[in-house]
């Protein structure tokens, strides 16, 4: 399945910026501003998963991007986008981890517990709270509420385009997914595969 071609989608620059609430440098609580569509383009395309990842879960993933580099244009759309980002996560980790949990206890939830508690997840291994500080492992475990299986259903059985966007969620989602898939990437490199772009879903 081809990824969407992103540079076909044209975006004018805004007589308003775009506030989005988003970690920064040290501050997890952080906001950041994009005056032109062509810094929120690249911020956006900045956040693909390593791409030596299965393309069926690039392609859900990019399908996220798409949504929120749309979000320039409708804001409200990014919460599709969201929900988008957190589908591709759910597939990633039935993939990785589904053969590891019975069938009746696989679930969104078991799969994000199974990151922290079996596969041995830390905020050190989050680079995005290594870049921003605070913790994301509670949004996993269950500690934080809402978890990002709550989120996840909240989105998919609510009104998606209710509410303002989670700040990070996107990032989170590239991190863990990419965390997942990190022997497999491993492996692809020991192949000699290699990205061809960085950060970039292709």
């Amino acid at each position: 399945m081809p990824m969407p071609d992103h540079p076909h989608i044209a975006l004018s620059d805004r007589e308003e910026p775009v506030l989005l609430a988003w970690p920064t440098q040290g501050n997890a609580g952080g906001f950041i501003q994009f005056e032109k569509a062509a810094d929120w383009r690249a911020f956006v395309e900045s956040l693909g998963i390593d791409p030596r990842i299965p393309e069926i879960v690039r392609a859900k993933f990019a399908r996220a991007q798409t949504l929120y580099l749309l979000g320039w244009a409708d804001f409200s759309v990014i919460k599709a986008g969201e929900l988008a980002a957190l589908i591709a996560l759910e597939l990633a980790l039935m993939d990785r981890y589904g053969g590891r949990l019975s069938k009746n206890k696989r679930s969104f939830a078991a799969f994000l517990k199974h990151m922290v508690e079996v596969d041995g997840l830390t905020d050190a291994q989050i680079p995005m709270v290594v870049r921003c500080g605070g913790t994301a492992l509670g949004q996993l475990t269950g500690d934080t509420r809402p978890t990002l299986a709550e989120r996840r259903n909240a989105l998919a059985h609510g009104d998606p385009f209710d509410g303002l966007p989670t700040g990070g969620l996107l990032e989170l989602a590239r991190d863990l997914i990419n965390f997942a898939y990190r022997h497999y990437i491993a492996e692809a490199a020991g192949l000699g595969l290699h990205p061809t772009t960085t950060g970039r879903a292709q």
